[in-house]
């Protein structure tokens, strides 16, 4: 569908402006709200408000500026059906072919130190996410974009392409939209339940933090989903794999069981041996002492900064995974030479991440 005009509305500005100049020069028409309009005629790019667009004002402070025919109706009316197309002629309603909108900051504002229940409820999006489903359900015939990250996709398919978005473009970015949408409603129902001892459904929703190769074997996809990088850093090494991750967690919560100085060994989540020591060095050995077949290919953990000492002899063997709160300079110039090495720090351990939440969730059959 060739992109004639648009409809924008965000609470992300980011890379905004030069995305708009760019559906501008290629001849859309577009139409904003609020804030996102006031920037974009600051910035020197054509725009029309909403109200103008609609020929009614924003009201009930700015809650309600989107919800119109004039709007829904641009977005929902199948493109080349002759009954919608004769209902839209007769009431005025004329194509939306691109929306841009992201949503209030609703998880940034409960996040927030001392956020009230009315901050909260403030942020919860309306008109947002209904022109967001609006758009996606007719996905055949309209472009929706929730997410900066796609502004570059949406411009090189209309360059590619007279102005027109592909359906597979359409199809991926309208799936993204409900992907979108579903955790934001989930965010704010868990939050109006928190209250609540037991809810009566709970809604889980992660970003997804990482593409893997692969899944457990090679011939499965696998992804990693939630807030790892709020648990480890990657310093070193090609991608982390599927096993790597569960035999680096394991790893966490095991060395978490210990206050001394400790060094543990493991291979498919399962402990080869565990040694504390004041010397991290003779932790090592005591580790490495109770099995010296087992740690080939296997994850190494330490509860201390990894020393020069240490790291020497870590690279003696083939290890998959080192982990550690911190590496010496000296210890981590000896690991870095070998390229296939993952060094992974510890940020915060699983059980403190644990603590810091108000929930505890375990995995059951059913």
């Amino acid at each position: 569908m060739k992109i004639q005009r648009a409809l924008i509305s965000v609470s992300d500005k980011t890379g905004l402006v030069d995305f708009a100049r760019e559906l501008v020069a290629m001849g859309v028409e577009i139409i904003s709200t609020g804030g996102t309009a006031a920037l974009l005629q600051k910035e020197g790019v054509p725009t029309k408000e909403i109200s103008a667009y609609t020929g009614s004002p924003e009201i009930l402070d700015g809650r309600v500026k989107t919800l119109h025919p004039k709007v829904h109706g641009g977005l929902l009316y199948v493109r080349g059906k002759e009954e919608h197309e004769a209902q839209a002629r007769e009431h005025g309603i004329e194509p939306i072919d691109l929306v841009i909108v992201n949503l209030y900051p609703f998880e940034a504002t409960i996040a927030k130190e001392g956020v009230t229940l009315e901050e909260a409820i403030e942020n919860i999006d309306i008109g947002g996410p209904s022109m967001l489903r609006s758009a996606a359900k007719n996905y055949r015939s309209v472009t929706v974009v929730v997410d900066p990250a796609d502004y570059e996709d949406v411009l090189q398919s209309m360059k590619d392409n007279d102005g027109a978005t592909t359906l597979k473009l359409r199809e991926r970015l309208g799936i993204k939209v409900f992907v979108s949408t579903s955790r934001y409603d989930g965010m704010i129902a868990n939050y109006l339940n928190r209250e609540q001892e037991a809810t009566s459904s709970l809604s889980l929703s992660m970003p997804c933090a990482a593409r893997l190769r692969y899944g457990e074997n090679p011939h499965q996809t696998g992804a990693l989903y939630g807030r790892w990088e709020e648990l480890f850093q990657k310093l070193h090494g090609k991608e982390l794999s599927y096993n790597n991750i569960l035999d680096i967690t394991a790893a966490a919560e095991l060395i978490e069981e210990f206050s001394d100085p400790t060094v543990a060994i493991l291979k498919h989540t399962n402990p080869c041996g565990v040694g504390s020591d004041a010397d991290l060095r003779e932790a090592w050995n005591k580790a490495f002492a109770t099995d010296k077949q087992a740690p080939f290919g296997g994850i190494i953990i330490c509860n201390r900064p990894l020393t020069e000492p240490l790291a020497r002899a870590i690279s003696e063997i083939f290890s998959e995974v080192i982990i550690a709160p911190e590496f010496e300079p000296e210890a981590r110039a000896i690991l870095q030479k070998k390229k296939n090495l993952r060094l992974m720090r510890v940020l915060n351990t699983p059980g403190e991440k644990a603590r810091q939440s108000e929930m505890l969730m375990r995995s059951v059959a059913g």
